[in-house]
């Protein structure tokens, strides 16, 4: 995950493309000739969408973009330490 990536994503993307996105990825993941390496790639790409909306959910709750970003990041890393 990379935070400037899931920013730009976040900011320049309405939630309904970016889970249009997300539908896309996961069904082409479900093909029985995606490679190891593609499926590290779509991973990569899913979790940078997954991060942008959620990041997104928090500013319309009312969350600064900054408080917002550092929040999810603080959560991921809080999930890597565990």
């Amino acid at each position: 995950m990379k935070l400037p990536v899931i920013r730009h994503l976040q900011k320049n993307n309405e939630p309904q493309k970016l889970e249009s996105t997300l539908e896309v990825l996961e069904s082409f993941c479900d093909h029985r000739s995606v490679s190891d390496e593609e499926m590290d790639v779509i991973g990569e790409l899913i979790s940078n969408i997954c991060g942008a909306l959620e990041v997104q959910k928090m500013i319309e709750d009312g969350m600064s973009e900054r408080d917002a970003a550092n929040s999810f990041m603080q959560k991921v890393l809080g999930s890597i330490d565990k």
